[in-house]
């Protein structure tokens, strides 16, 4: 028993676990707190918002655009929604609208694309990107994403109205189902980031982050991407931007990713994230997943290459000019 204890406790491997554990949680528990305070008002605030009407009257002003793109007026709720909350609100939104697949399809697309826009992009410019241009991009680019997938998908467009039933019921119950969301959020988002951290630290101490790069490299120069974000690329397809966010700000609060690399990489998943969890959401609406999965990632590639050429652009307009200057 005293061999089994010492070995126990002095056993290398043990022993680099318990540091990975003890250096993670401290970084674990201060990003989990910066997100907690985001996601509890941000929450609440939509709620309200929407429990007094003040959506619909919104999306009464961007109902025409949306039937220029072959999508009913009423689509706008949906993305309205979506910028303030997330897709769990989306799917709930959809289920009372009775939108035919093709623009359940169409719209779906879009809010893949912009969803979260306060609680995300507070992560984007926490690893390097201008808030503004994360939100412009991610905002312009579900319209032409709904524009292309409008074109493509088979079928008619339907431009009806399709009412929607707005039944809360009194405010104390909405209240009260909104704390224990919250609540069940709040643990979701401690548990995740701190396991996250641990993970990445377990990779990097026994070395076992080149066991991912590698294989992955060609894929990722394909997107235009740096080898460096490989880990960062993963987590935020696996479970999202928000929840992978504490790996992201620790490699770049720790040197390990350069805010131009992380700047890229932003550019990729502020369009293309969470691949496997919010696409599923949709199926249980009858919605196609590739569809709403590979539209996404071609248009992510796009994106980076043209921002990979605005940057050789720009640095090839600024030495032309230190030349003709000198």
């Amino acid at each position: 028993m005293k061999k089994f204890l010492h070995h126990l406790i002095y056993n290398p491997t043990l022993i680099k676990l318990k540091e990975c554990i003890l250096a993670a949680l401290p970084k674990g528990m201060k990003t989990s707190w910066w997100l907690i305070k985001i996601t509890i008002p941000v929450s609440l605030g939509v709620l309200l918002l929407d429990y007094y009407g003040i959506l619909d009257i919104l999306a009464r002003y961007t109902e025409p655009v949306f039937k220029h793109m072959g999508l009913p007026g009423v689509s706008a709720i949906v993305l309205i929604t979506s910028i303030f909350t997330n897709v769990y609100s989306v799917v709930a939104v959809l289920t009372t609208l009775n939108l035919p697949v093709r623009e359940g399809t169409i719209i779906a697309i879009m809010c893949l694309v912009s969803h979260g826009f306060i609680i995300e992009t507070a992560v984007l410019k926490k690893t390097g990107s201008s808030p503004v241009r994360m939100l412009l991009l991610r905002l312009i680019s579900s319209f032409v994403i709904g524009w292309v997938m409008n074109l493509m998908l088979p079928g008619t467009a339907a431009t009806e109205f399709v009412s929607r039933s707005r039944d809360h019921g009194e405010l104390s119950a909405v209240l009260l189902s909104w704390a224990s969301s919250i609540t069940a959020t709040t643990i979701k988002i401690i548990i995740l980031v701190n396991v996250l951290l641990i993970f990445q630290k377990i990779l990097e101490a026994f070395g076992l982050m080149r066991l991912l790069e590698k294989p992955l490299s060609p894929l990722l120069r394909l997107m235009g991407l740096p080898e460096k974000t490989t880990l960062s690329w993963i987590v935020a397809n696996l479970i999202g931007l928000a929840y992978g966010s504490a790996i992201m700000i620790s490699l770049v609060e720790e040197g390990k990713l350069n805010k131009a690399d992380a700047d890229l990489l932003n550019h990729h998943i502020a369009i293309s994230h969470s691949q496997l969890e919010d696409p599923l959401l949709f199926l249980t609406l009858g919605y196609a997943i590739y569809w709403l999965m590979w539209p996404r990632i071609v248009l992510a590639i796009i994106v980076v290459w043209l921002r990979k050429a605005e940057l050789y652009y720009r640095a090839t307009y600024r030495s032309k000019k230190m030349i003709i200057s000198e």
